[in-house]
């Protein structure tokens, strides 16, 4: 009965594990057969790129716009 039990939960425990493995591995199986193959990667997009390009257009539009200028501070008297 024991060895049925274990065999249930170590089995189940590593059907889960090759489902996971599976899992995050077939999207990119392609690319990871190529390049065990040697074949050099292809040129991709570069999303990072283009992030840094819209960062500094964020950066010029905040100091190239008008200054906010905050509530100006009232002092309250003691109760």
């Amino acid at each position: 009965m024991a060895t049925v039990l274990a065999v249930m939960i170590f089995g189940g425990a590593l059907t889960l594990a090759g489902y996971a493995m599976a899992a995050t591995l077939a999207p990119n199986m392609a690319r990871i057969v190529a390049v065990l193959r040697g074949q050099p990667e292809t040129a991709r997009f570069e999303p990072l790129a283009v992030l840094v390009q819209a960062e500094r257009r964020i950066a010029v539009r905040r100091w190239a716009g008008p200054t906010v200028q905050g509530r100006p501070v009232r002092q309250r008297e003691a109760a």
